[in-house]
């Protein structure tokens, strides 16, 4: 045992489990910790904004594979990181959170900065406690770390009384942590993969639909054998864009509202369809009865209260999703010869010739898809794209070719506008070797472009493309198509100057007019020591294809104008 405070055993703590990066906001609720903090090795990254701490965590967990950890204020700070624990609970992010509270004593009597952020974030983070006892610190920290890297990751939220950081007592560290009634399951059993197996076999038009929990397993290796070997078309959700190189011929790209069309084309052909790692949210499936009703489902998630949540599922393989792909794939190479000459290669091709967007022919004009893919042939297989929500998110979903795992960072489940650029600092914090680069449009940039300060004072350089539609373009495109063309509440107009913006923070601003000088930008961006915002207006009446309608099927697709 060794005798400190609360402050130096939470810091103690972190140390153990070898945290090198934190993002976070001081405040009356921290000073203790932030005091010892003063003095220690990690680096704590000084954000402008509670919510863009905890988007910047959860962009450097999705890339570093570590858990992200930031620290708040009691009060306003711990309300400000509310919606950035929701995005990480949604999207399956392995966060911790630590927040200040208002001392023991006063809790409950309506303090200066008092909230109850455990009932507040009880909803929406995986576990959530708040420590009593200055000795009971080691293992708060412990058991939140432990809780949000197992399983099903998500955030953990540990709130810390400012009385007990201040006490000084004894402080015991375990050395691991065990729980009871807290035991993840991760092996498949295997009665349920050999009649997997069976089914994959058997089927005519056997297809993967792969989700995030593939990439977030360190699955995506076992995903691509497995489809190599019995020629299976691979379709993804938005959180499993990268799973599969999207350059393989295999790979269909994302399905759903926004999917691409050879992706919602052949889904529906399937007869059975193996789903790795996916939650069959509203986005991926439309409406659930015309979701792949002639198909049988088998369903491989950690999670067992996501089997048969949203959609019937007639096989049920409650693991880890690399785990389970390295069953099936052992016991399918003893009953099969490799397939080399599966038609479903010459039905995708049809597909895919039959439905070429002529849009992607034109290389010279500056639509949003053309300067996403122009981006693409920018940037090296590994740089790292993070995106906002709206019309750009789906932008870049459809039009940017995602080459590997942990490079495409998006909020999928919570949607939150200004998740991209904090997110991408995050990443660029975990992965400082590597080009960073936030898709952004101008709505959802305006909600954390203070960040900007943060990247030019931390030196956490990256770029952000900013598709300017001077609109809320998604809400936007929704009002043409189903609100006679009433904007209420979505003209931006010209407001801010993102050039001079940029510039006010210390940043680099570039306004461009031309393929050719976006490439330019984009290249200039790569080698500046600050972070570079290219400002791209597009036209405000350009919409996202495909499309479904609210309430409509994956068949029912708006393919364009």
């Amino acid at each position: 045992m060794t005798e400190m405070t609360g402050a130096q055993a939470i810091v103690e703590a972190l140390k153990k489990e070898k945290v090198n990066h934190i993002f976070g906001i001081s405040g009356g609720a921290v000073l203790p910790i932030y005091d010892v903090l003063y003095d220690a090795e990690m680096r704590n990254i000084l954000a402008r904004h509670e919510q863009c701490v905890g988007h910047m965590a959860d962009g450097y967990a999705r890339v570093s594979r570590c858990p992200g950890v930031c620290i708040t204020t009691s009060g306003p700070g711990a309300t400000n990181l509310v919606t950035g624990i929701a995005n990480a609970y949604m999207d399956s992010s392995p966060v911790v959170a630590i927040t200040g509270q208002v001392s023991r004593a006063a809790i409950g009597k309506d303090a200066f900065q008092e909230a109850d952020i455990v009932g507040i974030t009880t909803p929406i983070t995986k576990y959530v406690t708040q420590v009593e006892r200055t000795e009971d610190i080691p293992e708060a920290i412990g058991t939140a770390f432990y809780i949000a890297t197992t399983g099903r990751p998500g955030p953990v939220l540990v709130d810390v009384p400012k009385d007990v950081q201040e006490h000084s007592t004894d402080i015991e560290f375990q050395d691991s942590i065990s729980l009871r009634g807290y035991k993840p399951r991760d092996d498949p059993h295997p009665i349920q993969v050999k009649r997997a197996v069976d089914m994959l076999v058997q089927a005519e038009h056997p297809m993967i639909l792969a989700g995030g929990g593939v990439i977030i397993s360190n699955a995506s290796h076992d995903l691509l054998k497995l489809a190599e070997f019995m020629t299976l078309p691979v379709a993804t959700t938005l959180m499993g864009k990268g799973s599969i190189p999207e350059n393989h011929p295999l790979s269909l790209g994302m399905v759903g509202m926004h999917g691409k069309v050879e992706a919602n084309k052949l889904i529906l052909e399937a007869d059975v369809l193996l789903t790795v790692g996916a939650r069959f949210s509203d986005r991926t499936t439309a409406r659930v009865d015309g979701f792949c009703p002639d198909a049988q489902i088998i369903h491989i998630d950690i999670d067992s209260a996501e089997i048969g949540k949203n959609v019937k599922i007639d096989l049920p393989i409650v693991a880890d999703a690399g785990k389970a792909l390295r069953g099936i794939y052992k016991l399918i190479v003893k009953k099969v010869v490799k397939n080399e000459k599966s038609t479903w290669l010459s039905r995708i091709k049809q597909v895919r010739d039959h439905y070429t967007n002529e849009q992607e022919k034109d290389n010279q004009s500056i639509t949003a898809p053309a300067i996403v893919r122009g981006l693409r042939a920018l940037l090296p297989n590994n740089a790292v794209i993070a995106t906002e929500v709206g019309q750009n998110q789906i932008w870049a979903a459809l039009h940017f070719q995602s080459l590997e795992p942990r490079t495409f960072l998006s909020s999928g489940g919570l949607g939150t506008m200004g998740f991209g650029f904090p997110a991408a600092l995050g990443a660029k914090v975990a992965k400082p070797d590597v080009p960073v680069v936030d898709i952004a449009g101008d709505g959802s940039f305006i909600m954390s472009e203070q960040e900007l300060a943060t990247s030019v004072i931390e030196e956490i350089p990256v770029i952000v493309v900013v598709l300017n539609n001077s609109m809320l373009g998604m809400v936007a495109q929704w009002q043409r198509f189903f609100y006679h063309r009433r904007y209420s509440g979505s003209m931006l107009r010209d407001s801010p100057d993102f050039v001079k913006l940029a510039e006010a923070y210390g940043a680099q601003g570039i306004r461009v007019g031309s393929l050719e000088e976006f490439s330019q930008a984009v290249k200039n961006g790569l080698t500046s020591e600050v972070t570079t915002v290219i400002d791209v207006p597009i036209s405000p009446e350009e919409n996202v294809y495909p499309m479904i309608p609210s309430g409509k099927t994956l068949k029912d697709m708006i393919l364009g104008d």
